[in-house]
């Protein structure tokens, strides 16, 4: 099979250019500064640009230190850009609310409370009424297969099944888009690649618009319609990829060759970032 053809490099167009187009998420020349403790600026990221339409599995990858966790970070609206504008839903983000979901690499439950507990939390806070909160908490428990687990608290459980937790928490609250970064970044081999294909699974369901940060070229092609490739030192986006790769995927997809051909070029892209990095 022939080489994939590469994208050029992304530059968004004005707004206003895009006022027909449906993007659940649009990123609009952001950059990002910080302040050393000597007083020199260090530029995180540098006039980053693109969208995401909805209903799309993105998937942002690129060497450590490029700023990929940082922008789902002003996405989501913990940060805010030195320089930009992040748009959700055709609306400004200007703090954090709940047209966001956010999954993080590291463990974020609530240790008092059990794990239906857990996924109610944000229903609850909703004010929604009793009957459609245990609905909604019965659904998404069974889509995560934790339905035997309910009662169980986060130390009783394994880090798998805890960010299975976190993805129905976030799910639970039908957010306008689902921010994930590196989710499955502390699991073991053969643990990541079970998370993996429950995400496939759950967001074959939902169809959820989600935004996906890893470091893992495999992690990427697999799950994503789309791989953002960034470039480190400042962070930028480098190129814009489409999986040719048809859906639903199971991981036997890894051995296939428009599965290789992807990886390999990704790789190419990222080639001169990882070698300055190491």
């Amino acid at each position: 099979m022939g080489a994939l053809a590469v994208t050029k490099p992304y530059t968004m167009p004005a707004l206003s250019e895009y006022a027909d187009v449906p993007a659940r998420l649009r990123v609009d020349k952001v950059s990002l500064r910080y302040q050393s403790p000597k007083g020199e600026t260090f530029t995180a990221l540098d006039q980053v640009s693109f969208e995401v339409p909805d209903q799309q599995f993105a998937v942002i990858v690129g060497p450590s230190g490029c700023g990929k966790s940082s922008l789902l970070y002003l996405t989501a609206g913990l940060a805010e850009p030195s320089e930009g504008e992040i748009y959700v839903g055709g609306q400004k983000v200007e703090g954090p609310g709940a047209d966001r979901g956010m999954v993080f690499q590291s463990y974020t439950l609530f240790p008092w409370l059990t794990v239906r507990q857990n996924v109610e939390f944000g229903l609850k806070r909703r004010g929604l009424p009793s009957n459609e909160i245990n609905t909604i908490v019965e659904h998404y428990l069974g889509e995560v297969g934790l339905k035997n687990f309910a009662g169980h608290f986060p130390k009783q459980l394994s880090g798998g099944m805890m960010q299975r937790v976190a993805i129905a928490r976030a799910l639970a609250n039908d957010p306008q888009i689902l921010l994930m970064d590196e989710p499955f970044g502390a699991l073991d081999s053969q643990t990541r690649l079970q998370m993996q294909q429950l995400l496939l699974r759950v967001w074959g369901h939902s169809k959820k618009t989600v935004v996906f940060v890893t470091h893992d070229i495999d992690e990427a092609v697999l799950l994503g319609d789309r791989v953002y490739v960034m470039g480190a030192r400042p962070g930028r986006i480098k190129q814009i990829l489409d999986v040719p790769i048809a859906r639903p995927r199971t991981l036997d997809v890894v051995m296939e060759p428009e599965f290789i051909d992807m990886k390999r070029q990704i790789l190419g892209l990222l080639h001169d970032d990882l070698a300055e990095v190491h």
